[in-house]
């Protein structure tokens, strides 16, 4: 038997019994709760932050080389860099997300340390390549280690937070780390190229090196830091323990007391609803164009004017400062509205403005001008989608599932951006703005049919058309509903 102590009168309970947390449930002290609250958003986000920022920076470490001399030095020609961004995405999103949030689901977060660890091992390595053929190794092994990494984070976080609360901590973990790691990515790529060398590792070898180096250092500590599950870890004292388990109980439909259900093929094929299927629509075109940019911006800011690599480098920065910024304001206007699908539209249209813009003009002002718009709209709306998919996904196996089934699915946008940016299309680049353009517009008539469907279903089970689901079910039956549930009802 397992006891805790009740958050609010200190005495021990079991938290196995479920009369026993259902009364904790009732009895939820808000004070007590703001400041479990507090102690989590001031201890995992910056975690989280940091360890997503890390995997940004390695992901997109190539942009920067890329510029210092990586094409020439491997021999590198047409349509080489396309093909190696290609074989990355491949490796992480479409093989690896899902398996990889399962194996968390049972051995627990220590896992996202051993990933971090891998990939900073392969970031570092990826400094001594020599071939073209060594490139594509190191951007599949990449793309292997990395794989988990967001899905996991992102999992992990919804074990903690009601539904109402991700949204504002997306935005702060993920929108904030993929704008910040952007902008410190090409001052860290600007300090580095501007040092000695270090011995053979010259020009862009030195920004994979230490970026390496860094990572694998943070996944070392993350050995020993990363908090395990609300029941066991150690993050929260015995009481608090107590009040995530019943905070999380209040938050959902059928009351699990922060057990795991076993993992069943039933329920992973259950995942792949339509509701998984519509946010990773969603994720494929908002992906085109922000990984996309994200990857090029370095090329495309160089192709403005007669830049040195250095200041090339250094004008991706304020791009990401404002996404940044932006991607906080908007997931403050998502909790605020209670509507994920409202923040989306209003990112498209940021988006549309960028790219109509990028399109219109050969103004090389204005074109900046338009990397701000257009990373505005691109830094929290693939976010979005993955948390709205989280939000509507139960029970956990389902969560684990489907919040490594969206990007996974998703990553078919990162591809068509890669190929959007091509060779022959500078400095102008009409054909991947014209595709990023089309995507932002599909987004912003698709999100708002998103939303309808969900408000239909909603009043269809308040009027108890979806009652029938209840017949014939066995309690354990009737706890394995999860989204199905006739109680359940989806965030907007």
């Amino acid at each position: 038997m397992s006891t805790e102590k009740d958050s609010q009168s200190g005495m021990a309970i079991d938290i196995s019994d479920p009369k026993e947390m259902n009364h904790a449930f009732n009895d939820i002290d808000p004070a007590a709760e703001k400041k479990l609250l507090r102690k989590l958003d001031f201890t995992l986000l910056p975690l989280f932050w940091l360890i997503y920022c890390a995997n940004f920076i390695d992901r997109t470490a190539i942009g920067n080389a890329r510029i210092a001399g990586l094409e020439k030095d491997l021999g590198m020609e047409g349509f080489d860099f396309n093909i190696a961004l290609t074989a990355f995405y491949l490796s992480q999103y479409i093989v690896v997300e899902v398996p990889s949030n399962l194996v968390l689901k049972r051995i627990g977060s220590i896992w996202i340390a051993y990933l971090v660890i891998a990939f900073g091992a392969v970031s570092l390595g990826s400094a001594f390549m020599r071939t073209y053929a060594e490139l594509i190794v190191t951007r599949i092994l990449l793309g292997i280690a990395e794989g988990g990494t967001l899905a996991g984070l992102v999992y992990t976080l919804a074990r903690f937070y009601r539904r109402k609360e991700l949204v504002i901590r997306m935005g702060y973990f993920l929108g904030l780390s993929g704008s910040f790691a952007g902008a410190f990515g090409g001052l860290l790529a600007s300090g580095l190229l501007a040092v000695d060398d270090f011995g053979t590792v010259k020009s862009w070898r030195k920004i994979f090196l230490i970026e390496g180096i860094i990572t694998m250092a943070i996944g070392i500590v993350l050995l020993f830091i990363m908090p395990e599950d609300p029941r066991t870890t150690k993050l929260l004292s015995e009481s608090e323990r107590v009040l995530a388990i019943a905070r999380m109980n209040a938050d959902a439909t059928v009351k699990r007391d922060g057990r795991k259900e076993k993992t069943t093929m039933k329920l992973v094929l259950r995942s792949f609803n339509i509701w998984t299927i519509a946010c990773s629509v969603g994720y494929i075109f908002t992906s085109i164009s922000f990984q996309g940019l994200s990857l090029f911006l370095p090329t495309v800011i160089n192709s403005l004017d007669h830049f040195t690599v250095i200041e090339a480098q250094l004008r991706t920065v304020p791009c990401y400062l404002v996404g940044a910024v932006y991607a906080i304001l908007n997931c403050y206007m998502s909790w605020y509205l209670n509507s994920r699908g409202i923040a989306i539209v209003v990112c498209m249209i940021w988006q549309t403005v960028g790219y109509a813009l990028a399109i219109g003009t050969a103004d090389p002002h204005a074109r900046y001008a338009a990397c701000f718009f257009s990373l505005i709209g691109g830094t929290s709306s693939a976010p979005l989608f993955l948390t709205w998919g989280a939000d509507n996904a139960a029970p956990d196996t389902m969560r684990a599932v489907v919040t490594a089934a969206i990007p996974s699915i998703g990553a078919a946008g990162a591809l068509i951006g890669i190929w959007s940016y091509l060779p022959f299309d500078a400095p102008n680049y009409r054909i991947g703005n014209a595709i990023n353009l089309a995507a932002a517009v599909f987004v912003l008539v698709f999100a708002p049919i998103g939303m309808l469907y969900l408000h239909l279903e909603n009043k269809k089970r308040d009027r108890g058309g979806r009652d029938y689901r209840f017949e014939g079910k066995t309690e354990e039956g009737i706890r394995h509903l999860g989204y199905r549930h006739p109680n359940f009802r989806y965030q907007l």
